[in-house]
């Protein structure tokens, strides 16, 4: 079994070329040569413009929308570069896809994130390499290696900058599922947190919340994996701020940003929203209110030590 190719060689599909670029910039190499498009009919077309025979291959591909078309364009790159006899072959997904669909929640549920991690073994895959999986057990969904990196340090780094007084500042869990990430992340800033309680006391009635922890004039910050559509952090920052928060920041790994995302949080209490960009943000969703901070410093380091056969968890 070879453990890493002769060289390192990063590609990109079309979901995230600019963070694409900037690993490769990192690492001082220059992105792959290939074209991924699409037939007249809908099929992917993908043509790797120069050899890969005995490389290690890493293609950044980050499943967000259009979910499908970009896991099958990652699929067929896959392919391609298996049938081109590169060495090792590894996904690298910012955002992993599916991922919320772990479980059966209810009778007859699929588990797609399973299927997933199937199709990726058997397009060729020899690793994967993400950040922030909804689930961390989704790891156990493959049985090639994977390695899950964690954006919380990058989200810190730029918190601990922007609040070089941190005495009134407060980490808030926007649920109880979230407990742990936000305990994380306050540890990182050193400072106390406090947890939204949602219930809903009957069927189609408004949601009633409790904050557990002192939030009255705090400079609060809701953290998130993920933001979809932005109902859960946005009601949580409404709530916070009508109980007497002084202001209200959000931040979150993956800014999915769906359906009516973009409204809700122009008309939230939320000053600001920080998410990282493993998910590539289009104009038309562009914001005043948005900031982002780039992770192709960790995804770089992290593809130093894969091929260097290093540790990757030292890393955090």
């Amino acid at each position: 079994m070879i453990n890493h190719g002769k060289d390192v060689k990063i590609f990109s599909c079309n979901a995230n070329k600019a963070l694409a670029s900037k690993i490769a910039d990192e690492l001082e190499l220059p992105l792959g040569n290939a074209d991924v498009g699409m037939f007249s009919d809908g099929e992917i077309a993908v043509n790797v413009n120069e050899p890969v025979r005995g490389s290690d291959v890493y293609i950044v591909q980050s499943t967000s929308y259009p979910v499908n078309d970009n896991l099958m364009e990652l699929l067929i790159m896959i392919d391609a570069f298996k049938r081109a006899s590169a060495a090792r072959i590894t996904a690298v997904m910012p955002y992993f896809g599916y991922a919320r669909q772990d479980r059966k929640s209810k009778a007859r549920d699929p588990i797609s994130a399973k299927l997933v991690a199937d199709l990726l073994e058997t397009a060729g895959a020899d690793r994967v390499l993400t950040m922030d999986l909804h689930a961390a057990q989704i790891q156990g969904f493959f049985n090639i290696p994977v390695d899950h990196l964690l954006g919380g340090t990058t989200l810190a780094h730029y918190y601990l900058d922007k609040f070089e007084k941190r005495d009134d500042v407060v980490v808030v869990s926007p649920d109880l599922g979230s407990v742990t990430r936000a305990r994380n992340f306050a540890s990182k800033l050193d400072v106390p947190i406090a947890i939204i309680d949602k219930r809903r006391p009957k069927p189609n009635v408004s949601e009633v919340m409790n904050i557990i922890g002192d939030i009255k004039d705090k400079r609060v910050i809701l953290v998130d994996d993920m933001i979809d559509t932005a109902g859960t952090i946005c009601n949580g920052a409404n709530a916070l701020a009508e109980r007497g928060a002084k202001e209200v920041y959000a931040c979150c790994s993956h800014g999915v940003l769906s359906g009516p995302a973009m409204e809700r949080i122009e008309k939230s209490a939320i000053k600001e929203l920080l998410t990282l960009d493993t998910i590539e943000i289009p104009a038309e969703k562009i914001s005043g209110k948005i900031k982002t901070s780039t992770v192709a410093p960790l995804f770089a380091e992290a593809i130093r030590r894969i091929y260097g056969d290093g540790s990757v968890s030292e890393l955090f």
